[in-house]
């Protein structure tokens, strides 16, 4: 919709929507004091609907009527039927106007007359939930499909870990999730956060969708449920429900305004092989976020084996096997001492963090100074931590250029290096999967005296909660270099860190693989989403993907 329409983008939007819905083939004009600039507050907003071969507009007219009034557009919006004017009134609209809608001509044979749109209500049966946490006594008991289970995950999977609540038998037949079902955010406290969607991917027994959320169900003669999901997810459709989210502390979603959502929808045998491409990726990007998990497992596992636990200790005290190989087995001892820690190994010492890390400092390059930003240094705060479980960070929100490096705090810290947010929200733990400098709020950790670079992260990923837990200041919470020398640990003899090193090494290279090829498959989908959702890029049809 043009930029001469004096109207906030969240009610253009929804006016739109309105025009695509009940007059698809009209033009529509404004004229009047809300074009180019010149309304105020109180400006009503006039429209008039010019027909194909201006002859008179049909039932959509006043479809079209009805629903700007029943609409959350607080202005007034006055529409008149080009054919319903007197000729006087042709001339005065045409000195001043634009248009808003082009109208369809009938030899018109484009890509976007071929791509026909649907507004959800024509598609969906729509069940809102108002299904809470609680559980009573006199309701059956369900697993519960929560707002975060939505909002955080784009896939819903029988293995995730679901809340335990009660339900009646009306709110278990009415909101029980089937395989195909479209669950979307309904109610938050941002209006951007609202539709957002995640896909049921097969039948889950007893589980219900909870509430503040919205189950879109696919009717199957008309859409594909995956299809459903992606075409929920462009940038066009979430714009769609943002607009209609009403509120002011909190916003939410009516549902006469989820109905009136529209998405283009190809022939269900194209809708499949969208669904089909797209979801290849994803489920290879999930397949690797799987592989990942089970991959920090065990490395974690074994930091935790060997260095918290002392199982190969015990082991040999209790003249059992330790499972390892022979070379490595001789580097533990046979006996537990008493030290200040409690039981450790013989030979091995009692001391604290600092005693094994090495401290960086970062900075902030001034921001005024343009020569310093937007260089080849991917720059680091805490806003560029990555989920615990992804280890690796691979990409900042800011980059600086060498300039910025040479005339601040900051240094280039290596691969591999161990970040820790130190203030504000402390505790956030990556490691560096490229080099990068950091802002003042982090600080950067290696080994020191030949501690290595992941037995490095792992002893501090060890010491987060405790770290966490000593943080002070008056405003903000803060770890400082004094934390590091209060948080005890157990000094391992670095021949068995070096070990650990070689064994933990390409659990870790391989995280970081699975990370790259995960953000490049997930830039491939995201390119191909809105092209192939809006038709301007053509699937073929592969019977065996359909």
């Amino acid at each position: 919709m043009t930029d001469e329409l004096d109207l906030p983008p969240r009610y253009r939007e929804q006016l739109e929507a309105l025009l695509r819905k009940y007059v698809p083939g009209a033009e529509v004009w404004a004229y009047g004091s809300r074009i180019r600039n010149r309304s105020h507050a109180g400006s009503d907003l006039d429209l008039v609907l010019l027909g194909p071969g201006l002859e008179r507009l049909g039932d959509g007219y006043y479809d079209l009527l009805d629903a700007i009034e029943q609409s959350n557009i607080p202005i007034l919006i006055q529409v008149h039927d080009w054919a319903r004017l007197p000729e006087s009134f042709h001339r005065e609209i045409g000195r001043n106007y634009v248009v808003i809608q082009s109208g369809l001509r009938p030899d018109e044979d484009n890509r976007a007359s071929q791509q026909r749109r649907v507004s959800l209500d024509d598609v969906i049966d729509l069940r809102l939930s108002s299904v809470d946490k609680k559980s009573k006594v006199n309701e059956y008991p369900v697993r519960l499909c929560n707002y975060m289970d939505v909002y955080n995950n784009s896939f819903i999977h029988s293995d995730m870990d679901f809340m335990n609540a009660t339900a009646t038998e009306r709110e278990i037949e009415k909101c029980s999730l089937v395989a195909g079902d479209v669950v979307i955010t309904k109610d938050s406290e941002k209006h951007d956060d609202i539709g957002v969607p995640a896909l049921v991917k097969g039948n889950i027994p007893n589980l219900v969708c909870g509430y503040h959320l919205a189950i879109l169900r696919p009717r199957s003669s008309e859409i594909n449920g995956s299809y459903l999901f992606y075409a929920l997810s462009t940038d066009e459709t979430q714009q769609q429900f943002h607009s209609y989210a009403n509120g002011i502390t909190r916003f939410g979603l009516r549902k006469s305004d989820i109905g009136l959502v529209e998405i283009p929808l190809p022939p269900l045998p194209e809708q499949r092989a969208i669904a089909h491409i797209l979801g290849t990726l994803d489920d290879k990007i999930e397949l690797n976020q799987r592989m990942n998990e089970t991959l920090e497992t065990m490395a974690q596992a074994l930091f935790k084996s060997w260095f918290i636990d002392f199982d190969p200790v015990r082991a040999k005290i209790e003249g059992r096997d330790t499972g390892l190989p022979q070379r490595i087995a001789d580097l533990f001892p046979d006996r537990m001492v008493d030290s200040e820690l409690g039981e450790i190994p013989e030979g091995w010492e009692a001391g604290v963090l600092d005693d094994v890390v090495e401290l960086f400092s970062g900075g902030t390059p001034r921001t005024s100074v343009i020569e310093y930003w937007d260089g080849n240094i991917p720059w680091y705060t805490a806003k560029d931590s990555p989920p615990l479980s992804d280890v690796f960070v691979l990409e900042t929100e800011r980059s600086i250029t060498p300039a910025g490096v040479e005339n601040s705090a900051t240094k280039i810290l290596p691969a591999q290096t161990t970040i820790i947010t130190a203030r504000g929200t402390v505790g956030r733990l990556a490691c560096l999967g490229i080099p990068m400098a950091m802002n003042q709020t982090c600080y950067g950790i290696r080994g020191a005296d030949g501690y290595t670079d992941f037995f490095t992260y792992w002893v501090v990923r060890a010491a987060i909660n405790e770290l966490q837990r000593r943080t002070h200041g008056t405003i903000f919470d803060t770890i400082t270099r004094q934390t590091f020398k209060y948080i005890e640990t157990t000094l391992v003899p670095i021949d068995l860190v070096k070990e650990f090193e070689a064994m933990v090494k390409p659990l870790m290279t391989c995280i970081l693989k699975n990370l790259n090829e995960t953000r490049i498959l997930t830039t491939l989908r995201d390119a191909l989403l809105p092209k192939m959702v809006s038709g301007d890029l053509r699937v073929g049809i592969n019977n065996d993907a359909v």
